[in-house]
């Protein structure tokens, strides 16, 4: 059963990006877009969907002035280039809050609050023959996709993250705190404030450092007793 997404906002960029988003995910279609909330209410008036992605400012009647007018309203993830709004709208409930431009991990991090609002289900992005697998952007114009069983180790890079996967290495824009909030917390974790490790990729631990694929990494002071206990009390 696939999640019914209706996008209202008066950038026709802005409307395109989500979208393309979007398709990169299994069980979510698009039902309609406008680029007015007007044409949205009324859209509202005889068809349900699952979830709105919407605009705050735009021309007539606005993204906040919108939810209220809305008797039941769906699941609202707000899209703005403002983050002014944050406060306003979180006290309407709305699911999440985005400021443009919004980076695909981001975008993730909110989808997978619709998957857990609307069926409970932890899983980070879509499965593929029951293979977990997410989207991430390696360049201007090419999504990579990543299975969630490849992956190594994700190392900081300032503004940037290599992912270091069985198959390849991929550099992205993200911070470190973003991808692991992604990431299954039974199989990844935090170990010091450069990487974030598979467990079930772990070949030996020693001290204060694991091994993975011959290389070793060392556990930060800080996370030595919480990630030793996860690691130790993991069923693999």
């Amino acid at each position: 059963m696939s999640v019914q997404c209706l996008i209202i906002d008066d950038e026709p960029l802005a409307i395109n990006i989500i979208k393309n988003y979007l398709q990169q995910l299994d069980s979510f279609e698009v039902v309609n877009t406008f680029d007015n909330a007007i044409d949205g209410l009324n859209f509202l008036k005889n068809t349900s969907v699952d979830v709105i992605f919407l605009d705050i400012n735009m021309p007539v009647l606005d993204g906040i002035n919108f939810i209220k007018s809305l008797e039941n309203p769906p699941l609202i993830i707000i899209t703005s280039a403002y983050s002014d709004f944050a406060l306003e709208t979180y006290e309407l409930d709305v699911l999440d809050y985005l400021v443009k431009p919004i980076e695909f991990p981001r975008f993730v991090k909110a989808v997978n609050k619709i998957s857990k609002r609307l069926d409970g289900s932890s899983t980070v992005l879509d499965k593929t023959n029951d293979r977990p697998y997410l989207f991430v952007k390696i360049d201007k114009k090419k999504m990579k996709k990543i299975f969630l069983d490849e992956i190594l180790t994700v190392e900081s890079l300032k503004d940037y993250l290599k992912i270091n996967t069985t198959t390849g290495k991929y550099i992205i824009h993200s911070t470190l705190s973003d991808f692991t909030n992604l990431l299954p917390s039974h199989n990844f974790i935090r170990i010091h404030r450069s990487y974030t490790i598979a467990i079930n990729k772990i070949d030996a631990v020693e001290g204060n450092s694991v091994e993975i694929e011959g290389l070793r990494y060392v556990i930060g002071r800080s996370y030595i007793e919480s990630v030793k206990h996860k690691i130790l009390n993991s069923s693999i």
